[in-house]
């Protein structure tokens, strides 16, 4: 959208508003005064290239961009490409950036807070078992080499889209299901 299209969008938008206020006999001046700023609305969850980021697709090659909040996915023969929309860590200190690997596949994980969770959050319980409705992982983990950071499925699909994790990235469960499926123990992790 250009940037006319926009300022014309503003102006009717504003001189709406204001025709309607001044019905209810409430000033819209201000409102008028001030022009909106331009929004870019150009999605970052786009396709991408495993090139930019990995030198091959060995086993398989999972790229995770914490801005666009998406994780894409490369098979090591390259015939296919997913690209999923995730959650990802609440903040900067509890986010990790850099190369890791999946070095574990787990079906229907048991959760456990890390110490760190527990000392924020006192009653939390000390484990959820796999399988359960409200287990934090899902149905799926794939284990990264760093100690406690998962790509986990969430039972709580309001999450995904947002910042809302304590580090891991979540998947919807039939998305990880899917990754599952696909990415094999070696496959390498890039979050960036």
């Amino acid at each position: 959208m250009t940037a006319d299209r926009l300022n014309r969008r503003v102006l009717l938008g504003n001189a709406t508003a204001a025709l309607g206020a001044a019905a209810f006999g409430v000033s819209a001046l201000p409102a008028l005064a001030q022009e909106a700023p331009a929004r870019n609305n150009a999605s970052s969850f786009r396709m991408l290239d495993w090139r930019g980021y990995f030198d091959n697709t060995r086993k398989g090659a999972i790229l995770v961009d914490i801005t666009s909040r998406a994780l894409h996915y490369w098979s090591e023969d390259q015939s296919v490409y997913r690209l999923y929309p995730t959650s990802v860590p609440l903040s900067d200190d509890l986010t990790r950036l850099g190369r890791t690997e999946v070095v574990q596949k787990v079906v229907n994980p048991s959760w456990r807070p890390t110490p760190a969770m527990k000392e924020r959050n006192p009653e939390w319980p000390d484990v959820v078992e796999g399988g359960a409705p409200d287990n934090p992982l899902g149905t799926r983990a794939l284990y990264l080499s760093w100690t406690y950071y998962r790509i986990h499925g969430t039972h709580d699909t309001r999450k995904i889209g947002r910042r809302s994790s304590n580090g891991c990235i979540g998947l919807y469960n039939e998305h990880v299901e899917e990754l599952f499926s696909m990415a094999q123990v070696g496959t390498q992790v890039l979050l960036i």
